[in-house]
């Protein structure tokens, strides 16, 4: 492996955020499923979780010009709804739903500096009232077009970059220290699985 090579890893798991986290339920599109990856892996989420109760289990993320990211993602896969969410609430402090609601709020109001944990629906139906129950609360992104809704992987873009803004100028992306076990453990494996790069 090159030094460039060690250098980008080293750099990349720096700036991973162990406290920010998407769930996917239901989402059958592949490529909505790389995307959504492509995203996190962007902004620093290392954990993914997928729940899927109603669907078949993906055997492919999509394309490979998208699935690439799933190599630098922890994937977590789910059958059962209160098994996924018995195991967000060991790790995530607030979990929040992308669903219209009464209750709703908007992207702008929530503090994703925090513990945070953010639900996607799928492309037909959304957020399940189900999974809903399990959420600390919904939030929607601000519209006004005619359109109600956004694509779920632009969605999905849309909130995590916010999460990003919001991180970024909290200053968590500049402390290496943060999360340092997690991240030495990561250094490690990733190191592992290119060796030969």
């Amino acid at each position: 492996m090159t030094p460039e090579r060690i250098a980008r890893i080293k750099s990349v798991i720096s700036h991973r955020q162990f406290d920010l986290t998407v769930v996917m339920e239901n989402v059958f599109d592949p490529h909505n499923i790389s995307a959504v990856m492509r995203s996190c892996d962007a902004v620093g989420v290392q954990e993914l979780y997928v729940l899927n109760t109603r669907i078949p289990p993906h055997k492919k993320w999509g394309a490979k010009s998208s699935a690439s990211a799933a190599q630098w993602l922890t994937i977590h896969t789910f059958t059962d709804v209160q098994t996924c969410f018995a195991a967000l609430r060991k790790k995530y402090q607030k979990i929040y739903t992308t669903h219209l609601s009464s209750t709703s709020v908007s992207l702008y109001d929530l503090d994703l500096t925090q513990s945070v944990a953010l639900v996607f629906g799928n492309e037909a139906e959304g957020v399940s009232e189900e999974v809903c129950r399990y959420a600390d609360g919904n939030f929607l992104i601000p519209q006004v077009g005619m359109v109600k809704s956004l694509n779920i992987s632009v969605a999905c873009a849309v909130t995590l970059y916010e999460a990003f803004r919001q991180r970024w100028q909290a200053g968590f992306y500049q402390q290496s220290d943060r999360f340092q076990p997690q991240k030495t453990a990561l250094e490690k494996l990733w190191l592992q699985q290119n060796e030969n790069s």
